[in-house]
């Protein structure tokens, strides 16, 4: 049991590559849920341009899917070692 603790955290460092691949993700996520949500304005909605109607509510719910994304992306890659 202790090995593979030691394993777990010894894989646990943060890089650019790993940030890189969380925003890559995340973009994507919010994206895909630009057009994907079919129902929207439930909360209240962000002022940022070209995301219009886009609310709290969806923008919590495609970050969440984008970090779930990029948790897997980044666990993949690290496996295979594609990065370090």
């Amino acid at each position: 049991m202790n090995i593979l603790l030691a394993n777990l955290t010894q894989n646990a460092t943060w890089s650019t590559q790993v940030a890189s691949i969380m925003i890559s993700c995340n973009i994507l996520a919010i994206g895909i849920g630009r057009y994907a949500i079919q129902v929207r304005n439930l909360g209240p909605s962000i002022p940022i341009a070209g995301l219009e109607g886009f609310g709290l509510t969806e923008l919590l719910a495609t970050t969440s899917l984008g970090h779930l994304i990029g948790a897997g992306t980044i666990l993949g890659l690290r496996s295979t070692g594609v990065i370090i």
